[in-house]
């Protein structure tokens, strides 16, 4: 029996990071994974093929709607190819994954392909190709998530589909319809939006992504509705049936009335659960919570104590970073380190186009919190840089201390904000006020100066350029 300093079961983003830090950090490593792949949801069905989709869906639409206005004239009619375009996401996918592969080659981390189970807290039974039962002294329990459904509605991955499905289809829809106006359904929404798709988004609360700022889901809405896709807010589905090609959404209003959709495909998006299926918990004494969550205390310990769990089957938010962080931070804890994770200061991004990004508070819970703050907004539309791209959608807006001024949240929607988030990070993690931002110089011409001039704003409102 092969033994281990320590074993970890998923390969997404926080396990295959939590297993090179632990190979620097000189212990001897193994990863398990069930399916034939390393990468997890992230990179095979989720972050990197949506990205792909999302920037290929993205340059069709600027040579349709957009090149004209640069004086870029193509002759001829520009066609999707959507065979070619999926297969160039695969393309994408297989080249990240097989750098996963490359990293743990070069880190000595030993591999196993199949289903981890534990037969006690030290013993993994691995069933699949590589067959056998290997010990460990620390596990890490990194399965991640699968797509939530409701329990009325039948998948049948066809018509009925989830994210999966919808990275991979073999025509643009007539007409898609999204139950979920979070992260995951709109972003999916706005890449068969731009192929052709007539997009209806079905979301039960009053605005879509409602766990942003109300400022940041406000403007998105917008940016949908210009586009021609249907928002319909405050709407409770009640049933999804599937008659041959065609799909029957129904769904009940806030007015009590019971409104009717028909599409030929319904991508079902409402969020995601902890997948611990097949792990055998009970047997090394792993505790869950009643929302399926893997319970962990401060340490990312779980209730037995040479074992962690980290990423999406515990609690918090479920992003990859999270994940990795997580992974780096039980990686640092049994190595005898003392890291720290603030979850406050984990970043939030939607991937649509403007790109949503958003870090600390929102003004909702502030507000909640009865915190005296300030607030600093600049649009993108003021911007050179962005006038010059034609990227005039969005804002930057800066939450502040009332007294201190230190900066408590940061708001975007707009072009690059993906990467935009990243200054107000670093300048969260060392306390900086709206003042010190303010005060740093920000290249001309750039859509960082959004930032500045936001933070500017929050500053006796003394924004330069509005």
């Amino acid at each position: 029996m092969k033994s281990y300093d320590v074993a970890i079961i998923g390969s997404g983003p926080g396990g295959y990071v939590a297993a090179i830090r632990c190979a620097q950090l000189g212990m001897k490593t193994a990863i398990i994974e069930k399916y034939s792949t390393l990468g997890g949801t992230c990179l095979n069905v989720g972050c990197i093929p949506s990205k792909a989709l999302l920037s290929s869906s993205h340059h069709y639409e600027e040579a349709t709607k957009h090149f004209e206005d640069h004086g870029i004239e193509i002759p001829g009619d520009i066609k999707v190819n959507l065979e070619k375009m999926i297969g160039r996401k695969q393309a994408v996918v297989d080249q990240t994954t097989g750098g996963i592969d490359f990293l743990m080659k070069k880190n000595n981390i030993d591999v196993f392909e199949g289903l981890g189970s534990f037969i006690d807290a030290t013993h993994i039974k691995i069933e699949g190709k590589d067959a056998q039962e290997i010990e460990a002294k620390k596990v890490i329990i990194a399965t991640g998530s699968k797509p939530s459904n409701l329990p009325f509605i039948s998948l049948d991955k066809e018509r009925i589909i989830t994210s999966t499905e919808a990275l991979k289809l073999k025509e643009v829809p007539k007409h898609l319809i999204i139950i979920g106006g979070g992260v995951i359904g709109l972003e999916l929404g706005q890449v068969y939006r731009r192929l052709g798709a007539e997009v209806t988004v079905i979301e039960y609360m009053d605005r879509i992504i409602p766990t942003m700022d109300a400022g940041l889901s406000k403007e998105l809405n917008k940016v949908f509705k210009k586009a021609k896709c249907k928002m319909m807010l405050s709407h409770k589905v009640q049933s999804v049936e599937r008659n041959g090609d065609e799909v029957v959404v129904k769904a009940e209003n806030k007015k009590g009335e019971v409104v009717e959709f028909k599409g030929d495909y319904c991508l079902v998006s409402v969020g995601r659960k902890p997948y611990t299926e097949g792990l055998n918990l009970e047997a090394a004494g792993v505790k869950m919570n009643d929302r399926g969550q893997v319970e962990v205390n401060e340490h990312l310990q779980t209730s037995t104590s040479n074992i962690y769990a980290i990423g999406d089957v515990i609690k918090g938010a479920m992003l990859a970073h999270k994940a990795e962080e997580e992974g780096t931070f039980v990686a640092e804890t049994i190595a005898g380190q003392k890291p720290h994770i603030d979850y406050n200061l984990i970043p939030g991004v939607v991937y649509t186009w403007p790109e949503v990004a958003a870090v600390g508070k929102t003004e909702e819970e502030l507000k909640a919190d009865n915190v005296a703050y300030k607030v600093g907004q600049f649009p993108f539309r003021a911007l050179g840089r962005a006038r010059a791209s034609g990227d005039i959608e969005g804002f930057v807006k800066i939450l502040a201390d009332k007294t201190t001024d230190e900066v408590l949240g940061v708001h975007m929607i707009g072009a690059r904000c993906a990467d935009l988030i990243a200054e107000a990070v670093v300048s969260m993690e060392y306390r900086a006020s709206a003042e010190d931002i303010s005060r740093m110089s920000h290249a001309h011409p750039t859509f960082a100066e959004a930032v500045k001039e936001a933070a500017l704003a929050a500053t006796d409102n003394r924004a330069l350029h509005v």
